[in-house]
């Protein structure tokens, strides 16, 4: 019986560690087709034609539903039925299209590259040529409108007027954030429901930053899209938590510090997830995050998450960075341990 889950079994294994190189090796480059770009897509066609026949805000909400069940649904079914097509073809197509699927939901190596986007334009502004030239004060603002400019490539605040600081904290809590959101999370569906749950996964969470907004526009038809993300994200971000306490000890950061503001402070955030990552990196870093940020121009004072021991510079973007790949490392370990140690188990069944 169980010899009926081997090949599974190990197609999951190999499929976690060859997607984690693929994405270390080549991000996510525009000329490669992407299907989250394609979700996101998918998202914006049936929006415009569910949200039309949303007249009343009971309406919207009910439509909101149906915009998930159909695209969760839509994805997954479609992910499915291509990979047991190509299982009933091929193994090794099945394990290529397995690794293909599973790379796309992976964000490791985008992630580092936007982080040093921004900073590496604050640093382009803090050395100028010796003698500088003239106007050499306008060239710092021209970078640092060139950090805000790119910073608003991965981020939903408005960037326009952020300080130096500003912009390094909000970078800050990007990568932590989406350390949750665009690894860990992924690998963990993947881990327990293959590629399809993983693109799924991506499903929801291409849905919540695209409806998820509690503005006028969005409170009621996207309400049920946050709610069933905060329900996907609530284990993930609990895991990546931890496992950035573990890199933390192993980089040697903070890490009871880390420990201590995630008990502290990991609720001190709008959502109820991202709280605990940014945690993790506040006390491993003595950083202090959260404060005033503005969304379409309108101010929103979030909670302040850990204490702050230590100014914003680039280096805190560089160390939560580095704190980044070492839990990827070790969410790929704990995931596809899990598997070859299961796989390992039924084969002495």
């Amino acid at each position: 019986m169980f010899s009926l889950y081997k090949p599974f079994l190990h197609s999951l294994f190999l499929t976690i560690i060859f997607a984690y190189t693929l994405d270390l090796l080549l991000g996510d480059p525009r000329w490669l087709p992407h299907p989250v770009r394609w979700i996101g897509r998918y998202i914006s066609f049936l929006e415009d034609k569910i949200k039309r026949f949303a007249k009343t805000p009971l309406a919207e909400k009910i439509s909101g539903i149906f915009l998930f069940i159909i695209v969760v649904g839509s994805i997954y079914g479609l992910t499915g039925g291509f990979l047991y097509i190509s299982h009933l073809t091929s193994y090794i197509l099945y394990l290529l299209l397995s690794v293909f699927l599973a790379y796309t939901t992976l964000s490791i190596k985008s992630l580092h590259q936007e982080a040093y986007g921004v900073i590496g334009e604050i640093e382009k502004a803090s050395y100028p040529p010796n003698p500088p030239p003239q106007g050499g004060r306008a060239r710092e603002g021209e970078h640092l409108d060139r950090a805000r400019k790119r910073l608003s490539n991965i981020v939903g605040r408005d960037t326009q007027n952020l300080s130096e600081e500003e912009i390094y904290r909000a970078v800050v809590e990007t990568v932590a954030e989406n350390t949750s959101d665009g690894i860990i999370a992924p690998l963990f569906y993947l881990a327990i429901g293959g590629p399809a749950l993983a693109l799924a996964y991506k499903a929801v969470n291409t849905l919540d930053s695209m409806v998820g907004y509690k503005n006028e526009r969005y409170k009621n038809f996207g309400w049920f899209s946050a709610r069933m993300d905060d329900i996907a994200n609530f284990t993930p971000a609990r895991i990546t938590a931890l496992l950035m306490v573990i890199a933390s000890f192993i980089l040697r950061f903070n890490w009871s510090g880390s420990l201590k503001i995630i008990w502290r402070d990991s609720r001190n955030h709008p959502s109820p997830n991202a709280g605990y990552p940014e945690a993790a990196v506040a006390g491993a870093l003595g950083i202090q995050l959260g404060g005033i940020n503005y969304y379409f121009s309108v101010p929103r004072n979030r909670p302040l998450i850990g204490d702050k021991n230590n100014n914003f510079t680039t280096e805190s973007v560089k160390n939560t960075v580095k704190i980044m790949h070492l839990t990827a490392f070790l969410g790929v370990v704990l995931f596809s341990g899990l598997w070859l140690f299961i796989g390992l188990l039924f084969d002495n069944c």
